[in-house]
């Protein structure tokens, strides 16, 4: 039998659950749901993490002891996703004794074999991020780089893991393991990462700054670095040590063990503490490596990621409330691309949840639904006549479900997974139009053929309600008990479940339909505008920088376009939905050098988030053009300007319809503006297209 064990973060326990919180754990759920209806032992783990000196000061601040301020706030997770249906197995605290026991045996055994040593040790500390940054790392304001709050200089001893000695061999197993961080572009940021020299980290916290933690075995004047404990979550979970040994605390069913997780789920921002720390932590205590670290994007507001500061995170509890636990999963499954960014609006929302669970979804299920009762008593009829062309095909993409999804969960692709099952929701519907089976009904010579119709369409429904079954679950088991079913196993997601004299249950509609007053917005003062461009004063403005591209994924909604991640030089690498593919394959895209518009506004299409767009020539062929290419030895980040041009002093972000003012063309093969050529270092950016082919 297969096995898969799923992890989230843990989270930190003071943090208010958001939407970020809800779709890692969502995600998880959802694929244990999809393993266990497959046939595999699923384990699923998630939890909070509770040391820290954030926690410390919020309690003190309260008048609680750390011990019961955490007792009371880890509960928010907990009734969230009991809440959210969560089907977990085990929630982790880091407070629970059996972890506090198991970190500082495995801090025992690294003190033993000498991989952790003592030293003084000065620097700029973050309470907030709770660690060390050096001079080079802070901000231009001189703060921490990730939370941009104030730092302290503290000079102190402290205990060190000898995680530097570990580079090399966490460089050898990446580069045979090529599949360990997905998506591919994270492994290549690790990968580049470590091509600096990896330095020892440190693990330990005097008990005179921060005491709740927990005591190093070998040192009780020392608490455990917050990170060294928290990852140590993902084995502690499930194994114990005895004799030196990992042993299983918990095992699947048939008593295997569960150790090495099948996949950790992080956010992106965490990718390096569980692509770095984590393995090198794990080499060094001699544990094996969990199969995938898989890191998800951001849910944006607008163009901004979710945050305290700035007000605009999203409350799951407030939309589960309104519009129901399952139309919330859906929203979460369906509309991030997992890896991508995605930008979340209200009217996003609404607009998805009335489309497919409204319209479509429910809108079949009650069709078929009501016409069994009011033509058959609510006993689903036999087919009477023999299936034609629209039959066999509606039958053939059902039968085809069942690989297509198994093999796009095989690579985490939910949303495309989601949109797949849909498609059969929608082709029933189509089906619908074309038989009319209501106007069948009036017409007794045609009772046969409405039995068949309603026979056909009844199955199809059974099966898309079934592979829905681990995204909406609740709603799930309603639709199929108005068809007078459940889901009892993966053989009920085949073709041929139905026999025909199946009664229907009773039911009401599944998703009722959002009608919301739209309110007119009370007037705002008009932020201050930038000047309009002249086209003379656009190609100035231009930020125009050569990139490249790292990774090549179709769009899940749109068949022209591509979703490219490309490395511009900047610390992130960027999403650019891009209409190249008739013009090329995957492959012919993978790796190569490009230019990129890099200061246009960001904007959505079709549900993800593009920061950019790329520079390509006509061609003679019809929705076919050429890629501009840089001069060889280009780097990522480096600046293209029009020579003699000087690029604007003043830092704006441009529109569509700025750069529409002006026209590039080629000439020469080389691109130009006005007769002034797009250079890189001096060197020509050029276009391999007709002599005066437009750029776009």
């Amino acid at each position: 039998m297969k096995n898969f064990y799923v992890t989230t973060p843990i989270y930190y326990v003071n943090d208010a659950p958001h939407i970020g919180h809800s779709y890692t754990t969502v995600l998880a759920d959802i694929l244990t749901r999809f393993h266990k209806l497959l046939g595999y032992q699923t384990f699923f783990l998630t939890g909070t993490d509770e040391h820290g000196q954030k926690v410390q000061r919020a309690a003190a601040k309260r008048g609680v002891t750390p011990q019961e301020h955490v007792d009371e706030y880890n509960l928010r997770f907990k009734n969230l996703w009991k809440k959210m249906d969560i089907d977990y197995d085990f929630f982790i605290r880091t407070t629970d004794a059996e972890h506090k026991e198991f970190v500082r045996q495995c801090l025992q055994m690294l003190w033993d074999k000498g991989e952790i040593y003592s030293k003084e040790y000065e620097g700029w500390y973050s309470v907030g991020e709770e660690r060390f940054f050096t001079q080079d790392e802070l901000d231009e304001n001189g703060c921490d780089p990730i939370s941009h709050r104030p730092v302290d200089w503290i000079k102190e001893k402290n205990y060190f893991f000898k995680m530097g000695s570990y580079q090399k061999q966490l460089i050898d197993y990446l580069e045979n393991h090529k599949d360990w961080i997905v998506p591919d572009y994270r492994w290549n940021e690790i990968r580049g990462f470590l091509k600096q020299p990896l330095n020892d980290l440190c693990i330990s916290r005097p008990k005179a700054r921060l005491s709740w933690g927990i005591p190093l075995p070998f040192d009780e004047d020392y608490v455990t670095y917050v990170w060294f404990d928290a990852l140590l979550n993902y084995v502690s979970a499930v194994m114990k040590i005895e004799n030196g040994k990992l042993v299983p605390r918990r095992t699947y069913a048939n008593g295997e063990t569960i150790w090495p997780a099948t996949y950790h789920l992080v956010g992106k921002d965490i990718i390096t503490t569980h692509s770095v720390y984590w393995p090198t932590m794990l080499f060094a205590l001699g544990f094996p490596l969990p199969t995938h670290i898989l890191a998800h994007g951001w849910w944006l507001v607008g163009n901004d990621k979710m945050s305290k500061t700035t007000g605009n995170v999203v409350n799951p509890m407030d939309y589960m409330e309104k519009y129901g636990v399952d139309s919330f999963r859906y929203y979460l499954a369906r509309d991030m691309v997992v890896g991508q960014d995605a930008s979340f609006t209200h009217e996003g929302f609404i607009r998805r949840i009335n489309s497919d669970l409204a319209n479509d979804l429910g809108n079949v299920v009650n069709r078929v639904h009501r016409l069994v009762l009011t033509n058959f008593g609510g006993i689903l009829p036999k087919p009477a006549t023999p299936f034609g062309d629209e039959e066999k095909a509606i039958q053939a993409q059902a039968e085809k479900l069942n690989a297509t999804v198994n093999n796009l969960l095989e690579n985490v692709k939910l949303s495309q997974s989601v949109e797949e099952i849909m498609g059969l929701v929608r082709s029933v519907n189509r089906y619908f139009e074309v038989k009319a089976p209501w106007k069948l009904a009036k017409d007794e010579s045609k009772k046969d053929e409405l039995s068949t119709v309603l026979f056909v369409a009844a199955e199809a429904v059974r099966i898309a309600l079934s592979f829905l079954s681990p995204i909406i679950p609740a709603k799930s088991r309603e639709g199929l008990a108005m068809l007078g079913t459940s889901l009892e196993g993966v053989q009920d997601l085949n073709w041929g479940k139905f026999q025909g004299g199946e009664k229907f249950g009773e039911g009401a509609a599944l998703f009722p339909r959002i009608v919301e007053e739209v309110k007119k917005p009370e007037a705002q003062p008009k932020p201050k505008q930038n000047k309009p461009l002249n086209a003379e004063d656009v190609p100035a403005a231009m930020d125009i920088r050569v990139a490249k591209i790292l990774s090549v994924e179709n769009h899940p909604d749109a068949d022209s376009l591509y979703v490219l991640k490309v490395d511009a030089g900047e610390a992130e690498p960027r999403t650019i939905c891009s209409g190249l593919r008739a013009s090329y394959t995957a492959d012919e895209l993978q790796n190569r050098m490009i230019v990129l518009f890099a200061n246009l506004k960001p904007a959505p299409l079709r549900g993800i988030m593009s920061n950019g767009m790329l520079f390509a020539g006509d061609t003679d062929a019809e929705h076919i053009c050429k890629l501009i290419a840089p001069p060889e030895g280009a780097k990522p980040g480096e600046r293209a300007t029009f020579n003699g041009i000087s690029p604007s002093s003043e830092s704006r972000i441009l529109k569509v319809k700025d750069f529409e003012k002006i026209s590039l063309e080629a000439r020469g093969k080389i691109v130009t503006w006005n007769g002034h050529a797009l250079e890189v270092s001096g060197k020509a950016v050029t276009c391999d297209v007709a002599e005066g082919a437009k750029v776009h």
